[in-house]
């Protein structure tokens, strides 16, 4: 699930969606000091309170809270066998979950840095961005294919982040999509 309405980013918006998430979400978006990190922790929980529901995971009474593995990967307290990942950018929220671990991550197209290609991608893929007609959207696809993959192993950015791509196991699925109105890609992993 996708939201892309980011001019619903207000105070109200906040106050609102306070009165629909757990205690646990609550204190957790109070302590982001401005109103954008405070409505992307609030609203994407309220993301996934909805599929959740939608697919008779949860009651409407029930508001889970999150526990976290070891490198920050949060998992629903009290729900098991279900999976789920949360990602925003200032573009957009994103929001999956599955019987199965998953990753997502949502980011606006950036335009790299020569740095920033030599210590996120492989020769190959530092080929394809500087070659690209749009290498803004070639880098920002890749990187959130990466980002999504970490976020499904729950491990968080390692040093193998260069060969990344390259050893993705057939089990894995990948899905990366562009919204080219927005500005924003978006890759699943299940």
């Amino acid at each position: 699930m996708v939201f892309d309405d980011m001019e619903r980013c207000t105070p109200e918006e906040v106050q609102r969606l306070l009165s629909h998430v757990s205690e646990q979400r609550c204190e957790e978006a109070m302590k982001f000091k401005h109103i954008f990190g405070q409505f992307t922790c609030l609203k994407s929980y309220a993301m996934l309170l909805e599929m959740l529901l939608k697919h008779g995971l949860i009651t409407e009474t029930t508001l889970p809270d999150f526990v976290r593995n070891t490198h920050g990967k949060p998992d629903l307290k009290d729900v098991p066998g279900v999976y789920f990942n949360l990602s925003h950018t200032k573009q957009a929220i994103a929001v999956a979950i599955g019987d199965h671990p998953v990753g997502v991550d949502v980011e606006g197209f950036k335009q790299p840095t020569q740095s920033l290609l030599q210590y996120t991608m492989n020769e190959d893929e530092i080929r394809r961005v500087q070659q690209s007609a749009y290498p803004d959207q070639t880098f920002t696809t890749l990187w959130t294919q990466k980002e999504a993959l970490f976020k499904y192993y729950g491990t968080g950015i390692t040093s193998s982040i260069k060969e990344l791509l390259t050893s993705i196991p057939i089990h894995v699925s990948m899905e990366s999509r562009l919204n080219l109105e927005k500005g924003y890609a978006l890759t699943i992993v299940s």
